[in-house]
């Protein structure tokens, strides 16, 4: 039993705090203080959840159930494994960058700005910590207010049509988890997700859930051709929408499919994991050839995320091929816990890609290509910093984003030779946008005076981006903080993953 009920806190805790820096009003500089409060105490109250966590334990942990709407069986249950804990901390740490790095720029709406983010922040990890299916649903759903708001209030011209491209696509693919939820109440007269792992579904219900699953978390992913709104949300959001667009919301389509679409229809996943494979591969090529063509710096990392989101999305469904294969859990699980590994990282170098985009616009209020250019002699910490970020993005041995691409890659050798030969071109075009964006912004001679003078990083954006950067060579080069509390919660994942749940099985 643990002392204290840690998930509630770091749950509550910022929901509260953005409650209070919303009545902080116009004093922006309380407001700003508060939120900075509160994200740094929501970040320390998070760290037990990593130092208490036991690898060696193959269920939930840190368990809170409590009684909540009993005519419906609905609990309050709250649990995490390796998985969820680790998108945890990515959560609280995102959201104090995305404070810090609005301290200066956000002049309209403090208050509301910060509010909006710390109260996102609390929803997002209730949908990683939640264990029951009617509380997933709710924070699912409530998550998407604040981010509606932040884009449509403090995004660009085009932001309300962005805000509700995002909140229609979003929504519409909730309204297929919501049915799939609804049915398998009614199968089980139980909301618990872990029951759900243990229902036995015929085939036919098996591959309908499968649709509605998939269409629920591709939308979020996003995945090919769902993924329409996110450039556009990428491109009007505020810098601190981006980051979090980025670093975390995308992660939550991923999470679904690892909660819930594998190990509860097993059996249809099995028979239709070509569908994902395939659409994920046509992430990995076809939109990062759409990246090449972007004159739009946010638009271009935008599209970089869907690719690289394709990574995790193979390394996750290629457990049955590799399984069929070799009758061994071990290559499933490499390429899986590659997927995590790789969601993990993806949050770091997108979150500070973004943010170094936010740190030319507040300079030169322009994002695009075209209007920049030998950065490298005004600003050599930040050309520095943007080139060690591009160098995780194309996946450079030593930086986080070569661990995960290089375990999904080895992976998908164990299952086909063609899917981990077209999974391996991200490292040749994946280089190819990457590199040349930062030729045309980083080098060669700058196109105006005003961008020959443009002020380096100062103390708060090179702190920020700092500690990104420690964190993608930290990861690069000692992965085992990350994969090692994963071992467990993959392993008994698979377990399920591979099991059939046809009646009679």
């Amino acid at each position: 039993m643990n002392a204290l009920p840690l998930l509630s806190l770091v749950i509550w805790v910022p929901i509260a705090g953005g409650v209070a820096v919303l009545a902080a009003g116009r004093r922006d500089a309380l407001a700003r203080w508060l939120a900075l409060g509160f994200a740094a105490a929501t970040l320390l109250l998070s760290l037990p959840l990593y130092t208490g966590f036991d690898p060696a334990v193959r269920g939930m942990q840190f368990v809170e159930d409590h009684a909540w709407i009993e005519a419906f069986n609905i609990r309050y249950h709250l649990g995490v494994d390796g998985i969820s804990m680790l998108l945890i901390l990515l959560t609280t740490y995102s959201t104090l960058l995305v404070v810090v790095a609005g301290w200066d720029s956000v002049r309209y709406r403090v208050s509301q700005y910060m509010g909006a983010f710390l109260i996102m922040e609390g929803l997002m990890i209730g949908v990683f910590a939640a264990l029951d299916a009617a509380l997933f649903y709710v924070f699912w759903e409530a998550m998407l207010i604040p981010m509606f708001l932040i884009i449509g209030i403090w995004g660009g011209e085009r932001r309300v049509y962005s805000a509700i491209k995002f909140f229609l696509y979003t929504f519409l693919g909730s309204v297929f988890l919501l049915v799939a939820i609804l049915y398998l109440y009614f199968q089980s007269d139980s909301f618990e997700i872990l029951d759900y792992h243990r229902l036995a579904l015929t085939q036919t219900e098996q591959i309908l859930l499968f649709f509605a699953f998939l269409l629920a978390f591709a939308v979020k992913v996003p995945m090919w051709p769902v993924h329409t709104w996110l450039p556009d949300a990428h491109v009007e959001a505020p810098t601190g929408g981006s980051v979090i667009l980025a670093a975390i919301m995308l992660k939550l389509g991923a999470y679904g499919f690892v909660r819930f679409l594998l190990p509860i229809v097993p059996d249809a996943a099995s028979q239709l994991d070509w569908v994902v494979i395939a659409l994920s591969l046509i992430a990995i090529v076809y939109i990062a050839l759409v990246a090449l063509v972007q004159e739009d710096m946010k638009k271009l990392i935008a599209y970089s995320s869907i690719a690289h989101m394709g990574f995790a999305t193979l390394g996750f469904f290629l457990v049955f091929s590799i399984f069929e294969r070799t009758g061994s859990l071990e290559g499933a699980a490499l390429g899986f816990e590659g997927a995590v590994v790789q969601l993990i990282s993806h949050g770091f170098i997108s979150g500070a890609l973004f943010l170094c985009v936010g740190v030319l616009y507040d300079r030169l209020h322009t994002r695009r290509i075209a209007d920049y250019g030998g950065i490298a002699k005004p600003m050599p910490i930040f050309a520095t910093l943007l080139v060690l970020f591009a160098m995780g993005n194309v996946g450079l041995p030593g930086t986080s984003g070569f661990v995960g691409e290089f375990m999904v890659v080895l992976s998908a050798f164990r299952a086909d030779f063609w899917i981990a030969f077209v999974a391996a071109t991200t490292l040749v075009l994946g280089a190819a946008y990457t590199l040349w964006l930062v030729k045309r912004v980083v080098f060669g001679t700058a196109p105006s005076e005003r961008v020959a003078r443009l002020p380096d990083v100062n103390l708060r954006e090179g702190m920020v981006l700092g500690s990104l950067a420690v964190l993608v060579l930290l990861v690069g080069v000692w992965p085992d903080p990350v994969v090692d509390v994963l071992h467990g919660s993959v392993e008994n994942l698979l377990q399920h993953v591979v099991r059939s749940k046809l009646p009679g099985a």
